[in-house]
This record gives C-alpha cells, sequence and structure tokens, in this order.
C-alpha cells in the first residue's frame, strides 16, 4: 500500500511539473535534436505582441499651396528624396554602443529597539491581590543589513533593417525591424521599434539607435547554447516559491 501511495505522489509531481511548465515544455520535447524553425517573413502588424503607436499629438498643420510656385508645400528638396518616408518604407537602424559602462554600490543597515511597560493597581475598584501581577510589558527589536553592486561593460554594433508601420499625425514615423540569424544549433534574435522623426533619417536612409523615441531594442536567442546558460524549471520555479 505504501509503494503504491508513493508511486502515486511521484506521478502527481510529475504531472504538476509538467502543468508549470506549460506547452513550452512540449514545444521544446518536439524538436529535441532538430535546429530551432526560423520565423515566416510577414508583417510585423500581423504579429500577436503587435499593439499600434498612441502618443500625444500637436494640431496638424494645414499646408496651403501657393499660386505660381516651383515648390510643393512640405517638399524637403528639388529632387526625390529616398529616404523612408511612407508606411511599408525600410530603413536601416545604426545600433553602435561602444565601451558603456555602469557602477553602482549601495548599503544599507537599520536597527530598532522598542519597549512598553504599563501597570494596573485598581481597575474600577478592585485591587488584585498582592500575589498577582497586573503588569503589561511588551518589547521589540528589527535589524536589516543589505549590500548590492553592478559592474556592467557594454560593446554591441548592428546594422538591422526595419519597416515604418505607421505615419502619426505630427509626421513622425512608427518602425520596427526583426532579424534571425541561425549558426548550427543556435538561433539569434534582433528586434527593434520605436519613434523616429524623419529629419533624423540620414541621406543614405539610415538613422542611429540614439535618435529613436520609446526604443525598444533586443539582442537574444534560443536554441542549444541558450538552453544550456540558462537555469533549469524546476530551480527557476523553487527560486520563486521559496520563501528565504
Amino acid at each position: 500500500m505504501k509503494t503504491s501511495s508513493l508511486s502515486a505522489k511521484i506521478v502527481a509531481a510529475l504531472l504538476a511539473a509538467t502543468t508549470l511548465t506549460g506547452c513550452g515544455t512540449a514545444e521544446r520535447l518536439s524538436r529535441v535534436g532538430e535546429a530551432p524553425a526560423m520565423s515566416p517573413v510577414m508583417s510585423p502588424t500581423q504579429r500577436k505582441d503587435y499593439r499600434p503607436v498612441s502618443m500625444p499629438m500637436p494640431t496638424p498643420l494645414i499646408l496651403e499651396p501657393a499660386a505660381n510656385s516651383l515648390w510643393r508645400p512640405g517638399a524637403r528638396a528639388f529632387f526625390k528624396d529616398q529616404r523612408a518616408k511612407q508606411v511599408g518604407d525600410v530603413m536601416t537602424v545604426v545600433v553602435n554602443i561602444q565601451n558603456e559602462r555602469a557602477q553602482l554600490a549601495a548599503t544599507t543597515k537599520r536597527s530598532r529597539a522598542s519597549g512598553e511597560n504599563a501597570e494596573v493597581s485598581n481597575f474600577f475598584g478592585l485591587t488584585p491581590p498582592a500575589s498577582a501581577n497586573p503588569g503589561v510589558g511588551a518589547t521589540a527589536d528589527s535589524t536589516f543589513s543589505g549590500t548590492g553592486s553592478v559592474d556592467r561593460s557594454e560593446n554591441i554594433s548592428i546594422r538591422l533593417a526595419a519597416v515604418v508601420l505607421q505615419i502619426l499625425p505630427n509626421g513622425n514615423l512608427a518602425v520596427a525591424g526583426r532579424q534571425e540569424v541561425r549558426v548550427n544549433g543556435d538561433l539569434r534574435e534582433l528586434q527593434v521599434a520605436g519613434v523616429i522623426r524623419p529629419e533624423d533619417i540620414r541621406s543614405d536612409n539610415t538613422i542611429s539607435w540614439d535618435k529613436i523615441a520609446e526604443a525598444r531594442i533586443s539582442y537574444g536567442g534560443r536554441g542549444t547554447i541558450t538552453d544550456v546558460q540558462q537555469p533549469r524549471y524546476g530551480q527557476q520555479i523553487f527560486d520563486v516559491i521559496f520563501p528565504f
């Protein structure tokens, strides 16, 4: 009876672990021995995580054409501008972060002690016997000590093509780009998104990453090497639920 009960507990634990890991485990098991599959080329607006950009905008400026003028109102140059300016146009985002360092150290200590003492010698005319102790007392002590430090150094140099997704009412462009590179059994992913001004686009149709407002730049991956570098599911779950 004890053996069957122990077997039932083991099966229940395995089922619970499978439920916690969810579809991710099933997806990983389905591709054991295979290289990570690359995502199909598709419109970024069709992705599940796509959200239209909504920001405060000034009142649109209505351009009135001038009589007998050789220039079109709002035109940037006499010849056609080759830089991205319409929905669907492609441009290049240059990410060049060199020798960026950050150091931070903090130490916090706290100590507190408190005490309360009260004695009742007469309660509504009733006097307690001499052997009784009608006093009330309480004491409390608490201490806290914490330390933390950060030492970060980054060097990133990437060029990524992005697509214009929206033209905001004030003329700014919402752009997003995504790139996947598979090397052996590991898939590297690069994503960039944000809002840019058309004036910040260079003549060669490129823009620097520090000119992107609300920039979202991500560089990571998935695959054999990434799996080895991550803690196992059991350890991650233990770190979340263990209170000490």
